[in-house]
């Protein structure tokens, strides 16, 4: 793959087909700098404390680097191989996974996300994220299969609402959506919760630098059948894509390729309705209700 001048997100353009170990958060960082140097202070080496902590010289580098969750076991041995001091035990206390509420695969593109200078979707099976009501959003990941559990459900909850504060906060940001309309015909609830997304919906795509565009049933074949479909540009001037399916996402910078997802896209916001049309659209299936 070929990423061109992305010295700023190299950390961020690594393969997303294979997800390793979560996103660092300051505290992991924090902990694995502390058994580090409690290590290094009781004369250690990385293979000797993992003889002492009975796990693979690969896992003590992992927590060391900030890169992996210690289990309780792992903060045990680690506190009687380097002394005792309580040190660890009282630090594990406050440990907490990076991106807390973001699906593995989604955390990479929803960092480029944050520093984008324009914005495109294209969703073809549920309201996309950014434009989801909060009841919405609660069916979706009340549906999902295994069952969250209450904790994480909230995560998820919590980083969805927080993503949308996108919409109001960079208003010079062009956003542009392309939904098809069987999306906000899908039932998810009583009247009064589908009524609140239309109304949602509508508020959130309102602004001046937010575009919202329904392809209609009776369009038919379109230029992007192949699935859901998320482009953005970098401050640098990079257009990046995104591709998701079922539990896995990719993130596409090979320039021939985004330029063909560019075209498709582009393609289809000339047969879909324009805004004004699409506004209309939407109150009517609001008024249908």
């Amino acid at each position: 793959m070929t990423h061109g001048d992305v010295s700023e997100y190299d950390d961020d353009l690594t393969a997303c087909e294979e997800e390793r170990e979560p996103d660092p958060s300051d505290s992991l960082r924090t902990f694995g700098a502390v058994v580090q140097a409690l290590r290094e202070h009781a004369g250690l080496s990385r293979v000797e404390f993992a003889d002492r902590v009975r796990f693979s010289k690969h896992t003590v580098e992992s927590v060391e680097l900030g890169r992996r969750m210690p289990d309780e076991s792992f903060v045990e041995r680690a506190e009687e191989a380097t002394g005792s001091t309580g040190a660890l035990r009282k630090a594990a206390r406050y440990l907490t996974r990076g991106e807390a509420g973001l699906a593995a695969w989604f955390r990479r593109w929803a960092r480029l996300e944050r520093v984008a200078v324009s914005l495109c979707t294209y969703e073809c099976r549920l309201v996309p994220g950014l434009l989801q009501s909060e009841a919405y959003a609660r069916a979706v990941f009340e549906g999902t299969v295994p069952v969250a559990p209450d904790g994480q459900l909230e995560d998820f909850m919590a980083k969805r609402m927080e993503r949308q504060r996108m919409l109001f906060e960079r208003q010079t940001t062009p956003f542009s959506f392309i939904v098809e309309e069987h999306v906000f015909r899908r039932r998810f609830g009583d009247v009064e919760r589908m009524r609140g997304l239309f109304d949602h919906v509508l508020e959130l795509s309102a602004p001046r630098n937010v575009t919202l565009q329904v392809v209609p049933l009776e369009a038919g074949m379109h230029a992007c059948l192949d699935g859901p479909l998320r482009l953005l540009e970098t401050p640098k001037g990079q257009r990046l894509g995104y591709s998701e399916g079922q539990q896995n996402g990719r993130l596409i910078s090979d320039p021939k390729e985004v330029s063909l997802l560019c075209q498709r896209y582009d393609t289809l916001r000339s047969q879909a309705l324009n805004a004004k049309d699409s506004r209309g659209l939407l109150e009517r299936l609001r008024g249908e209700l």
